[in-house]
């Protein structure tokens, strides 16, 4: 499977605040990087080439190529995912090539929630424990977790669904994981805590008395105390969120925030659903974030 660019610097913008200086695929997924996953599902064929911000499940890669070539897949919007054949079949038109409609589950990666949606996918789809670390025997699980080396669960901690821990975290004690989340090497997740259906990435640090829900958070970023992402609304409609100076919607009824790298928010910071903060951007204490910063 080879990896194609499509239009670098839109695509950058649009996934702000997150893949700012590194590809789409270094993405943290379900305790790897986007690319491994991609690759992993992709079939082993020089014939099959997909975009680099495509999410492709095996499933459609397998309609794909069990499709004369040339042919291409395009998603359930029209856009371009995957196809097979020369490289410049991405380009052909419908009467030279055989058209295969993915499922809803495959789709260009245009903005930054939709890694929640992949997160999702793979890690509600673990079948087993694998627990290479250190669980306390005071702690609850209710589902399937992975869990790094040097990693610790400490008392009191509950766990329902689908959870993926990295290497050297720390976990607890008494506080809440649930959803389908992942947390990257290297992170702190402290006394009261609750995180839902999220991403942690590598180095960050949920200390204590935060809820995080529906969000992605990257790299080395500290919560102070209290902080609280809010991710519905009272109307109960889809979350919007501004990209290029207009409201978006996400299509997501429970949405919380996007966080880029090295962000450190006060002690008490509420955040409004479907905000973004920019790498390296802080909060002050008692902060209310009611729009985008960068």
């Amino acid at each position: 499977m080879n990896l194609h660019c499509q239009d670098s610097s839109k695509e950058s913008n649009s996934l702000w605040p997150l893949a700012q200086d590194t590809a789409v695929g270094e993405q943290l997924i379900a305790g790897k990087k986007l690319i491994d996953w991609q690759q992993a599902n992709a079939p082993a064929s020089s014939d099959a080439h997909q975009l680099e911000n495509a999410w492709i499940t095996q499933e459609d890669w397998q309609r794909l190529v069990a499709s004369p070539s040339p042919a291409i897949l395009k998603s359930t919007l029209g856009a371009t995912l995957a196809w097979t054949g020369t490289d410049s079949t991405q380009d052909s038109a419908p009467s030279e090539a055989t058209e295969v409609t993915a499922s809803e589950h495959s789709f260009l990666i245009r903005f930054p929630w939709e890694f929640i949606q992949i997160n999702e996918q793979i890690v509600s789809a673990l079948s087993t424990n694998n627990f290479i670390g250190e669980v306390s025997p005071a702690a609850h699980i209710d589902g399937f977790v992975e869990l790094g080396e040097g990693s610790r669960i400490l008392p009191g901690v509950v766990i329902e669904g689908n959870v993926i821990i990295g290497k050297n975290c720390k976990v607890g004690p008494n506080c809440y994981l649930r959803g389908s989340t992942t947390i990257g090497d290297g992170c702190h997740i402290g006394q009261s805590v609750e995180i839902k259906n999220s991403i942690i990435g590598h180095g960050s640090s949920v200390g204590h008395l935060s809820y995080v829900g529906d969000s992605v958070i990257g790299s080395n970023a500290n919560f102070g105390a209290g902080t609280i992402t809010s991710n519905l609304r009272h109307d109960g409609s889809n979350h919007r969120s501004m990209v290029g100076g207009e409201l978006t919607d996400t299509g997501r009824r429970k949405f919380g925030c996007i966080i880029g790298d090295g962000v450190h928010t006060g002690i008490l910071t509420a955040i409004y659903p479907g905000r973004k903060l920019g790498p390296n951007t802080s909060t002050l204490p008692n902060g209310t974030v009611e729009e985008d910063i960068s």
